[in-house]
């Protein structure tokens, strides 16, 4: 029966076309496996095995040909078949020679029909390993869908992160504006000494050239979202920030993960390469063994191209190749280690799946930690920035005090922003180690520093 896989594959690959305006991740994966070079390549492949099934399974019909051709001799025993064909023998004509005949023409048609009946397995080896080939194939471009979807996810988020870290950066700045305002005015008064204010100009120049860079890398992660969408021309405006409440989100049960593992696609890939070989080694040792052919045909023979006499030819053929100098022998013998490759590549594919799994977990799992330690450490660092502040313009704290209390909220802001995004990117991570999808709108939960208040 034919099999129709391509078409589903493509439409389950590739999706809808993203829609004009505000880009979510999901937008961008989609986009990105219609246009990303490799989810092409994979859906031209599984094309391909389609193909190669189909040829396999064509060895179970019988095959039929045709034939036609033109032939003028004077060579004695073709000149007698030929006459003997038309039905034209006339071995009682005075002008009638064996030995010296005139020329004569023939123009034959032939219809061929040839089936195998019996091939010890075979062609059944054949068709199996084309399906379990197939099956890679599929298998394989379910793989390649998930990275993309991980690169994309990866990319989406890093963008926001980068912006979130240009605008850090740009409070910072703020901020120390600020302070170098209250130092400048204090000196005025005489309440602060030339040192502070110069202080305070130079950690600016440092945040601002900071900014400056903070601003490159949102350029910069915008250029590395367009190369995983395939070559758009996306700007950072036209995304879509994730949803705020949805920045906490529970990670599938690790259970559940090591469950996961067994249907992960490339572990699927590898052990359906597995049975190809398995297949391609049974078709090899039933090459060494007879076949048993049947076959027909039909003849029209012709002097003229008309007036054409038919005739016909049937039976059974047995055919063993009993020496071949090693060839088939060899055949096996390939075949037999190329299945012992691919047990052992699925063996390396099932424990790098394991660690890359065991590794995805563990991110995720600190991702959620700095997540929780961060969230509450910003309100700590917000409020000592303020209160030195306010200390610093009563002169009641030194400059070091304050620019210490620059220093740590900056940081604890970086770093809570790169945890949500951390996060974020972790559990996509952990999507693909598992080898399905990521849902970021499901699994969600209040985040331990909300519950605290």
């Amino acid at each position: 029966m034919k099999r129709h896989r391509t078409g589903w594959l493509i439409a389950s690959l590739l999706g809808a076309t993203m829609a004009v305006g505000a880009a979510t991740v999901e937008e961008c994966v989609r986009r990105a496996l219609q246009d990303n070079p490799d989810v092409e390549a994979a859906v031209a492949r599984i094309a391909a095995a389609e193909a190669a099934l189909r040829q396999a399974q064509s060895a179970w019909l019988p095959m039929l040909s045709v034939s036609a051709n033109y032939a003028r001799t004077d060579n004695p025993p073709q000149a007698f078949m030929m006459r003997l064909n038309q039905r034209a023998l006339n071995m009682m004509a005075p002008s009638f020679n064996p030995n010296a005949p005139d020329d004569t023409d023939n123009t034959r048609l032939s219809l061929l029909l040839k089936y195998r009946l019996f091939d010890f397995g075979a062609r059944r080896a054949g068709v199996a390993g084309a399906q379990a080939m197939l099956q890679a194939r599929e298998a394989m471009a379910q793989a390649v869908r998930n990275e993309l979807a991980h690169a994309v996810t990866k990319a989406f988020y890093g963008v926001f992160q980068a912006q979130e870290l240009a605008a850090v950066q740009s409070e910072q700045v703020r901020s120390l504006e600020e302070s170098l305002r209250v130092a400048r005015a204090r000196l005025q008064q005489g309440a602060a000494v030339r040192a502070d204010v110069l202080s305070l100009e130079v950690r600016l120049a440092q945040a601002q050239e900071d900014e400056v860079r903070a601003r490159n890398a949102v350029a910069l992660a915008v250029a590395g979202l367009n190369t995983a969408l395939g070559g758009a021309n996306l700007r950072a405006e036209e995304l879509q920030p994730p949803d705020p409440a949805a920045s906490w989100i529970e990670a599938p049960d690790p259970e559940e993960s090591d469950a996961a593992l067994e249907a992960h696609p490339a572990l699927r890939a590898a052990m359906a390469v597995v049975e190809a070989r398995q297949a391609a080694l049974r078709g090899a040792q039933a090459a060494r063994r007879p076949v048993v052919n049947a076959f027909g045909s039909v003849d029209w023979d012709s002097p003229n191209a008309s007036d054409y006499e038919h005739s016909y030819l049937a039976g059974v053929m047995v055919e063993w190749d009993l020496f071949t100098g090693g060839r088939l022998a060899g055949a096996v013998a390939e075949a037999r280690a190329e299945w012992e490759a691919a047990r052992a590549e699925a063996q390396r594919t099932r424990h790098q799946l394991q660690w890359d799994l065991d590794d995805a977990q563990i991110r995720v799992r600190e991702a959620r930690e700095r997540l929780a330690v961060t969230a509450r450490a910003e309100e700590s660092a917000a409020e000592a920035l303020r209160l030195t502040k306010v200390r610093y313009e009563q002169g009641a704290a030194e400059l070091a005090e304050l620019l210490n209390a620059e220093v740590g909220w900056s940081a604890i802001r970086a770093r809570r922003v790169a945890a949500v995004y951390d996060y974020r990117i972790a559990l996509s991570n952990l999507a693909r180690a598992r080898g399905v999808r990521a849902d970021f709108e499901s699994h969600r939960r209040e985040s331990p520093a909300r519950k605290g208040e």
